[in-house]
Order: C-alpha cells, then structure tokens, then sequence
C-alpha cells in the first residue's frame, strides 16, 4: 500500500524534477577539492564548461542526472569525486509578452502561469489592442487564446498553461 505524506513529493522519480534550461545558473562543487566549485550559467547551446570535465551538455536534465554527468567525466582524473549541482537561478524559464500592451517584455516563469495570469502582469493592453487575435506561439506551434471568452468565463481551455519560451502576441 502506498502511503502519502505531505512531503512524498520528495521522494518522486527524477521525472518529476526541474529541467534545466539555458540562461540558468548553477553552483557546480566536487567535495573535498576547493578548485572545483564553480558557479557557472548554462549557454545558449545547453552547455556547461567546467574544469576536467570539459564542455557538458545540461539543458533539459535535471540536477542529480547532471551530478551523474559530471562525476563519470571527473572519473578519469579523481578516484571517486562526490559532485553537486545546485540550481542557484532559472533565469532561463521565462516567457515573453510581445505586442500592444503596457508593459511588453519578459515575465520570469515561478510556478505553473496561465495566459491571463501573465496578462495581468503585463498592465493591461493598449487601447489599440486587438484582443480577439490574442496568440501563443509555442516552438513552431501557434495556440489561439480567445480573451473574449475567457473574461466572460468561457472557452477556458484557452486558458494555457505557459511553459518555458512561450511568446505571447497582442496584435
């Protein structure tokens, strides 16, 4: 029988953890060795350079696979190197709001953010705001958002959850 308890979150599968992504800054250290720490910001490639190890693909791992990563590269130079990897900023998980609002830009991603959520951060739309042509553009995706709709408490599933990279337009 499984049993949860207000903390079993802690106990998921790496699945469930947090993906790095570029422009993310992490605290890289192997224990016991003060010239291996290193506070490092993941490149616009997905990758990491950190001394031994070389250049290491990071983006879209998590922190334990990338511990994992690292300490079979340092293997070679270290006899059993303890590595950590601590995300110290997601600067990368952002989203972007585009077009005639009040203040375009990027919004910082903190936990899961609805559409509307990130409107309202934006300060309201310009008055020349087309706000029936509200898109989402998502990798090579382009999501319809019907603002209309949503306001009066319909079509709320064009209510998206935004993820990382997201771009919204307000033509």
């Amino acid at each position: 029988m499984l049993y949860l308890t207000p903390f079993s979150f802690l106990y998921a599968d790496d699945t469930s953890h947090y993906k790095i992504r570029q422009g993310d800054i992490l605290d890289v250290s192997v224990w016991g060795d003060d010239t291996l720490v290193k506070e490092i910001r993941v490149l616009p490639d997905g990758r990491i350079s950190f001394p031994l190890a070389g250049n290491v693909p990071v983006a879209g791992f998590s922190s334990s696979e990338i511990e994992e990563i690292i300490t079979k590269k340092l293997k070679k130079y270290l006899p059993d190197p303890e590595v950590t990897v601590i995300v110290n900023s997601t600067d990368g998980n952002k989203v972007y709001i585009l077009g005639k609002v009040n203040t375009p830009g990027a919004i910082p991603l903190q936990g899961p953010m609805t559409v509307l959520q990130a409107l309202s951060i934006s300060g309201g739309f310009d008055r020349f705001a087309d706000l029936s042509e509200i898109k989402i553009l998502r990798g090579n995706k382009v999501l319809e958002v019907h603002y209309l709709n949503l306001i009066q408490g319909e079509n709320l599933e064009s209510n998206y959850i935004l993820e990382a990279n997201d771009t919204i337009l307000i033509p």
